[in-house]
């Protein structure tokens, strides 16, 4: 959904975007891809990419995760980020669906997917659930701000989920903030957000405290500009798990894509009935795959 509402303004300023939208809160596509109303881009395709992976091995998997990625890359979407080509091009040329740690891959690109997980694991223990994430974030992103950021998005969620509110979920970014202070975002407003994972989460994080709904937190986060179809998908995660799906408009909901829609409320139901069943141990298959 926030994917959705923020690819229209993403890479445009929040001078550039009251210019030419005053407010942005509706899904009406267009932007630097020239979307269609309710289309998506790569924050949700390798989601759903994600959450097919986990659906069919009932737990996390590093090859069929890192299977699914090529997979989508091979279908040509409509975008893709160059950390993200650069993860699964190793892993084809490689067999290995894990890069070495790297400063550069700090990048929003592991957290901006990482919903599926959080669902699967949200009865998990916190080991398991931030096992569970590292594998899925290092085919493509393996560097600690990056890891810090995507474990502290899974854990508010699940706190969300689990009934925990918003103080649960701000006592975990603090948490965040006191052992990284590069995402202290009590200070001045974010604007402009680039793609790096500490710029993301300090806009979101802002967005996210300094509001009371999903609207008002999604419109917030899309209309600072910058990456903000990533902004707008991870706010989306977090304020969907603590405001509920009733909260979602309704005018939104009708306006993003149909068959997009549809997998994303099937995978939600498929990935709870795995956490409430008892999802099975991750695999990091660190080793060489078959993959040929």
């Amino acid at each position: 959904m926030g994917d959705a509402l923020g690819a229209t303004t993403e890479f445009l300023t929040p001078r550039e975007i009251r210019q030419y939208h005053k407010v942005h809160r509706d899904i009406v596509g267009g932007g630097w891809l020239h979307l269609a109303p309710g289309a998506v881009t790569d924050d949700t395709e390798m989601s759903l990419a994600l959450g097919r992976s986990i659906i069919d091995r009932r737990r996390v998997d590093a090859v069929s995760i890192a299977e699914a990625f090529s997979a989508w890359m091979r279908s040509k979407p409509v975008d893709i980020g160059n950390t993200v080509r650069r993860g699964i091009v190793h892993y084809r040329s490689t067999g290995r669906p894990k890069i070495d740690q790297n400063e550069q891959s700090a990048g929003n690109g592991a957290c901006m997917r990482c919903l599926p997980v959080a669902l699967a694991y949200c009865r998990a223990p916190v080991e398991q659930l931030v096992s569970a994430v590292h594998v899925q974030s290092h085919v493509t992103h393996n560097a600690p701000l990056s890891d810090a950021g995507t474990d502290t998005v899974v854990k508010m969620v699940v706190a969300a989920l689990q009934g925990g509110g918003r103080r649960s979920m701000r006592q975990i970014a603090d948490a965040l903030v006191s052992g990284f202070p590069a995402f202290r975002y009590d200070g001045r407003r974010v604007e402009n957000p680039s793609g790096w994972i500490v710029d993301t989460l300090r806009a979101v994080f802002q967005a996210l405290f300094s509001t009371s709904g999903f609207e008002e937190a999604l419109v917030d986060v899309v209309n600072r500009g910058g990456d903000s179809d990533t902004t707008g998908a991870i706010a989306g995660m977090l304020a969907g798990a603590l405001y509920g799906r009733e909260a979602i408009p309704l005018r939104w909901s009708n306006a993003l894509d149909t068959a997009v829609r549809q997998e994303c409320e099937q995978q939600a139901i498929s990935l709870v009935a795995l956490a409430n069943g008892g999802v099975q141990p991750v695999i990091e298959g660190t080793g060489i795959s078959n993959h040929g």
